[in-house]
């Protein structure tokens, strides 16, 4: 058996866009539930138990989502990944070759080779991935850059293609040309031929064989990366990539950037029953449908409905007379469209963006590394959140300058900072913080906290917060 360490590097950066509104800029679709009851995150590490001398993850993610990710980590078990923080996603190419490098500081690493996944994908079959993970070894250990390659079940324009060689290498054939995504036409003369596969975005190879053909064909990415790594920054449990060199990286793929530069390179046939949830249609596929083909997550009531994929977590959903659509229900927005029109999500997005409105990157429910808050009502001059605060955890010493906020105890005791008073206050108890007086709030028992927070003031955003501890180390998030 390989002795050899295999370590995942998941990319988790992405915003997962086209599955608004259920994935946010603050909360993308890697962090939520969507085909199982697990994140997809978490299915992505999950899914690779019982592979020999399995590493402890490298995970590169938003500097935003670092606490979500440490703790769907935890939750699972992976109690010591290596976090890299990017300060702004330059896409995959920068992102793998710092994992590469961080891989290579550690000297019982060297010889490891590294299995690149993205954090948003569904797959399957774990045995033909455990299968096609064991074949892509082998040709990495021979210096051999690998890529996972999937049998196209149909003419799809919306991935990229891998055309191969017809000569088998034990499992895996070299790789003579990466095509981009292609019109329908060329697409479906693809099929026809037989030797193209769908391009997966699943990668393996050793991290010194990566950065010598990256060194080659796109230096300016190795250097950027090595910059990116010297000078950065332990956080916490994280590492916080050099802000400055990170961002002079072109943003580029690690296709443009090597794989459709290098001869280097063999495809592994991956017949896993994968799928990258690219849009609610997709996810609509892979459902469990019921006896009208509807594909329902949720409380919902439908008459006469059919092809129908509903997702109602949050309140009653009902539908009468309907088919062949997306129904996605939140607390502050709510999407409905045609499947053959959802992958066009996108241009809400950018319509929310353009007029400045939140909705585009937060849910009503908003996660902290101390639990959660729910805007539950806003007003004018006035703002009702209810705060979970978890076991253990501590929000900030902090102080607003334009509102004043009433506490109530819900449930737990909650140990409170108003001013020069330490109070515990125990379920229907109060306080009332002025305007400029410092505050905190605490959960010292293991059992969550929850309190209803009453603002009252002439500006009530999340910036007009001055912080003075914080044992999260944040300044501002």
């Amino acid at each position: 058996m390989n002795s050899v360490k295999i370590i995942p590097v998941i990319l988790s950066g992405g915003s997962g866009t086209r599955l608004w509104p259920l994935s946010r800029k603050q909360y993308p679709k890697q962090y939520l539930s969507l085909a199982s009851n697990k994140s997809m995150l978490q299915e992505t590490i999950l899914r690779l138990t019982g592979i020999a001398n399995l590493a402890e993850p490298i995970i590169i993610c938003n500097s935003d989502h670092r606490f979500l990710l440490a703790e769907q980590c935890q939750k699972i078990g992976i109690n010591n990944p290596t976090i890299l923080l990017e300060p702004s996603g330059r896409n995959t190419a920068p992102a793998i070759a710092v994992a590469a490098i961080q891989a290579l500081k550690n000297s019982d690493l060297e010889e490891s080779i590294l299995l690149v996944l993205s954090a948003d994908h569904v797959i399957r079959d774990i045995d033909a991935l455990h299968n096609s993970i064991n074949i892509a070894i082998e040709h990495a250990q021979n210096k051999k850059l690998v890529v996972f390659g999937i049998e196209p079940t149909n003419a799809n324009i919306n991935y990229g293609y891998i055309k191969l060689s017809n000569k088998n290498f034990d499992g895996a054939f070299q790789v003579q040309q990466f095509v981009e995504k292609p019109d329908l036409k060329k697409a479906q003369s693809y099929i026809k031929q037989g030797n193209y596969l769908w391009n997966s975005g699943i990668f393996m190879f050793q991290a010194n064989t990566l950065l010598d053909e990256l060194t080659i064909y796109s230096p300016e990415i190795v250097k950027v990366a090595e910059k990116s790594i010297n000078n950065a920054i332990k956080d916490l449990n994280f590492i916080r990539l050099d802000k400055k060199a990170f961002e002079s990286s072109p943003s580029i793929s690690i296709d443009f950037a090597l794989m459709e530069k290098s001869t280097n390179i063999m495809a592994v046939s991956l017949n896993a029953n994968w799928n990258d949830i690219g849009s609610w249609a997709a996810l609509y596929e892979i459902g469990e449908k019921d006896n009208s083909e509807n594909v329902i997550q949720g409380d919902a009531l439908t008459i006469d409905t059919s092809n129908t994929y509903i997702n109602a977590n949050h309140h009653l959903v009902a539908t009468i007379g309907v088919k062949d659509l997306i129904i996605v229900d939140t607390p502050n927005a709510t999407l409905i469209s045609t499947k053959d029109k959802s992958h066009e999500v996108k241009k809400i997005v950018n319509q929310l963006q353009h007029q400045n409105r939140e909705e585009h990157s937060k849910h009503r429910k908003v996660f902290r590394p101390w639990g959660w808050y729910d805007s539950i009502e806003t007003g004018k001059y006035f703002q009702v959140k209810r705060l979970h605060v978890n076991p253990g955890a501590k929000l900030s010493l902090q102080m607003h300058h334009k509102r004043s906020e009433h506490w109530v105890v819900v449930s737990g005791t909650a140990t409170v900072t108003n001013g020069s008073e330490i109070l515990q206050l125990s379920p229907g108890e109060s306080t009332y913080i002025p305007i400029g007086i410092k505050h905190g709030l605490e959960n010292k028992l293991s059992e969550p906290l929850e309190i209803i927070e009453v603002q009252s003031g002439v500006y009530l955003g999340e910036d007009d917060i001055i912080r003075f501890e914080d044992m999260y180390g944040r300044v501002r998030d």
